[in-house]
């Protein structure tokens, strides 16, 4: 996999209730670090091993849930090349210009067949990890890793319409492959759907809900196991609301914890997964083991897993 065209989730703008409660979640629980505060009130924030400027976006309104997921492309000419293939699909593409978005480069941005809102973008400023890129050591300077011990952002899951329709658009414009899917066992209707770009399980998924551009969850990377129990016993003290957790999905293999912010919106922290390459088939689950491929450990479904969103 040669990783020259679409790279990775890059950012993320989620909607918060209340901002105030919302910064103590992300960075002094979560252990984000808030980066910037723009002339409109949103909040940004960057995990510690990122390079670019940010990746997660806060917006005070009076709704939950996702604005819009972006992925950085390798550069600018494959954002000029990937433009009249997504309008080829039948999707409008609108332009923002570098600067509108900060320290972002120039975005083609459109909508999903499943209703959610997708950037495009080459250019971040790159602020870098504390590290430096000349002799950099393998740790930061203490405390620049807090709470969680969040490594980066990984990945969103997302619900919605028509998601087959973006498995398409993934694989024959963007490159992706399907990883895993999880299907009706009586009907092979598509439930759950799960794409890489990279060596991951999965850089997006999407799940069938019966509206439009709804949101699942957010998930960052922990360096190990023990870094999930760490983060579940910091979830514990400040008595932040837990879905499930720990566990590990059959579904990707990772170890997992899921919470809520103070809004509603769900986060994962995770660990681990297997690598996924071009040649690695997609594999299926079906309806019959639907704890299993969710939860492994105990081999129950969670209803609110299944249909809480924002």
């Amino acid at each position: 996999m040669s990783l020259r065209g679409v790279l990775r989730l890059g950012e993320i703008a989620i909607r918060v209730l209340d901002i105030e409660k919302s910064r103590e979640h992300y960075d002094k629980r979560m252990g984000l670090k808030e980066v910037l505060v723009d002339d409109k009130g949103r909040v940004y924030f960057k995990a510690w091993d990122e390079h670019d400027h940010h990746s997660l976006v806060l917006r005070e309104t009076d709704q939950a849930g996702m604005d819009y997921f972006a992925f950085k492309v390798y550069d600018d000419q494959t954002l000029t090349n990937l433009e009249p293939k997504i309008r080829a699909f039948g999707l409008d593409v609108t332009h923002a210009a570098a600067g509108e978005y900060p320290e972002s480069g120039r975005r083609l941005i459109f909508v999903l067949p499943s209703g959610h809102t997708m950037h495009l973008y080459a250019e971040m400023e790159q602020t870098g990890n504390t590290l430096g890129t000349h002799n950099p050591g393998v740790l930061p300077d203490e405390g620049v890793i807090r709470g969680f011990r969040i490594n980066r952002m990984d990945h969103c899951l997302l619900g919605g319409v028509n998601i087959d329709d973006n498995v398409r658009l993934f694989r024959e414009v963007f490159g992706f492959d399907l990883s895993e899917k999880i299907i009706d066992a009586e009907t092979g209707i598509s439930l759950a759907v799960f794409l890489s770009c990279s060596t991951t399980p999965h850089d997006v998924a999407f799940v069938l809900q019966p509206e439009p551009n709804r949101f699942h969850h957010v998930s960052y990377l922990l360096e190990s196991e023990t870094d999930v129990i760490h983060a579940a016993d910091l979830i514990g003290k400040y008595r932040i609301s837990v879905d499930v957790g720990p566990n590990r999905h059959g579904v990707t293999r990772g170890a997992t914890i899921y919470f809520f912010d103070p809004s509603g919106n769900r986060n994962e922290v995770f660990s681990g997964g297997y690598l996924h390459y071009p040649d690695t088939p997609t594999l299926v689950w079906d309806t019959n083991e639907l704890g299993p491929a969710t939860f492994s450990q105990d081999n129950i479904v969670r209803e609110s897993f299944l249909n809480v969103l924002t």
